[in-house]
């Protein structure tokens, strides 16, 4: 693989995942996971964290889509940390204001070593079209769990659900994309007092 990129590979009684990333891309994505408006959120984090992703999920979607969603959260979450390695040179923190017409959020990560969720989405819907809202927490949770990052995501406004599911993963992009970079004032040492993240 190259530098800053990862091939994750996970297979449970629920879903078999495959997880390709690199940090140092163009926002290219390839996605097959049954669940066509996630996808579309995956594209996204792609674009705006001009990432290359790639995400393969054969699962139980015939009973719902909660194990595909959480199960590629967790399997994208272990490969940017496999990608980040001991995160030396980052930049670290990132943080992102993305608005679509009425909606509006605010997506902050620290990847800290350091797991944590801090979502705050008033979802007046259960679902976008055949999706299920509350899989937007489900995902992030995963994926935090496994890069151990901090993850703040706040909806600050909006009416419709799927600009404010939108804003809230083009933000996570964005802010990743920020975080990811590597900055050469650090000169190739963790942005930690610590020494080590």
């Amino acid at each position: 693989m190259n530098p800053r990129s990862s091939q994750i590979s996970r297979i449970t009684n629920e879903t078999k995942i495959k997880v390709e990333v690199q940090l140092d891309g163009t926002g290219k994505a390839n996605f097959s996971t049954g669940v066509p408006f996630f996808e579309h959120m995956l594209d996204q984090v792609a674009r705006h964290g001009m990432l290359d992703l790639i995400v393969e999920c054969d699962g139980d979607n015939h009973i719902d889509d909660h194990h595909c969603v959480e199960d590629i959260g967790i399997v994208i979450g272990q490969a940017f940390a496999e990608a980040l390695g001991d995160k030396a040179g980052i930049n670290r923190y990132g943080h992102a204001y993305v608005p679509l017409d009425e909606s509006l959020s605010r997506v902050v990560i620290d990847f800290s070593g350091r797991p944590g969720l801090y979502f705050n989405c008033d979802f007046k819907r259960d679902r976008v079209g055949e999706f299920d809202v509350d899989l937007c927490y489900e995902f992030f949770h995963g994926f935090v769990n496994h890069a151990k990052a901090t993850l703040h995501i706040d909806n600050i406004k909006g009416h419709n659900e799927h600009h404010k599911i939108e804003t809230i993963f083009k933000a996570f992009g964005r802010a990743i994309r920020t975080a990811v970079e590597t900055d050469n004032l650090l000169d190739g040492k963790p942005a930690s007092t610590k020494g080590v993240l």
